[in-house]
């Protein structure tokens, strides 16, 4: 069901990303999108009734939650952030040189 839910909030940015002519949407639409595929990473690495992967001298290995999609997604993170900041200056400058957000107004100018 989880799984399902992760396939919508997907299916959600990319409408965004396919369907609307506004830069700052598409851009929310982008990261609805990466958020999406990380919650995806996430829940393949949780085990209900799991807990943490710090082990004692005396314990036995059950049940613990993969620790490894939370460390690549904690770097995903940092590298979506960044890619964010850089499509946000980006989009500020097209604005400063267009006076638009709108894709298809930006299409039509060229120059």
């Amino acid at each position: 069901m989880i799984y399902f839910l992760c396939m919508v909030l997907f299916a959600i940015g990319l409408y965004g990303v396919l369907r609307k002519r506004n830069l700052i949407k598409i851009i929310i639409g982008l990261i609805i999108i990466e958020y999406a595929t990380h919650l995806l990473f996430i829940l393949v690495g949780y085990r209900k009734g799991g807990r943490s992967p710090i082990l004692a001298p005396d314990q036995e290995i059950l049940k613990i939650v993969d620790p490894l999609p939370q460390a690549l997604i904690l770097t995903a993170i940092v590298i979506g952030l960044a890619v964010t900041a850089l499509i946000v200056a980006i989009a500020m400058r097209v604005y400063d040189r267009y006076g638009t957000f709108d894709i298809t107004k930006i299409r039509r100018l060229k120059g």
